[in-house]
């Protein structure tokens, strides 16, 4: 077994301060990253509550614009006829 030297020892300390850091950084990403993930999620369930909602006034406008539309038919009907 070879002995190493004080430079082979300096630099595996150095390669590992050097992996060291780039684990942190790393890890410090994926922290970041998730609450980003958890964020959108959030977003995305109270979209989807939302869709209900969303689809229901949709509905009434579209009830709204064809009562409109045979309102408008109904006069015209009525304007040609009298």
């Amino acid at each position: 077994m070879s002995e190493m030297s004080f430079k082979q020892a300096k630099e595996i300390v150095e390669r590992l301060e050097f992996t060291e850091l780039t684990l942190s950084k790393t890890l410090a990403n994926i922290h970041k990253s998730s609450k980003t993930l958890d964020r959108s999620l959030e977003k995305q369930n109270q979209i989807m509550d939302n869709f209900p909602q969303a689809d229901k006034r949709i509905n009434n406008l579209k009830l709204l614009v064809v009562l409109n539309i045979g309102f408008i038919l109904g006069l015209l009907v009525s304007k040609l006829f009298f």
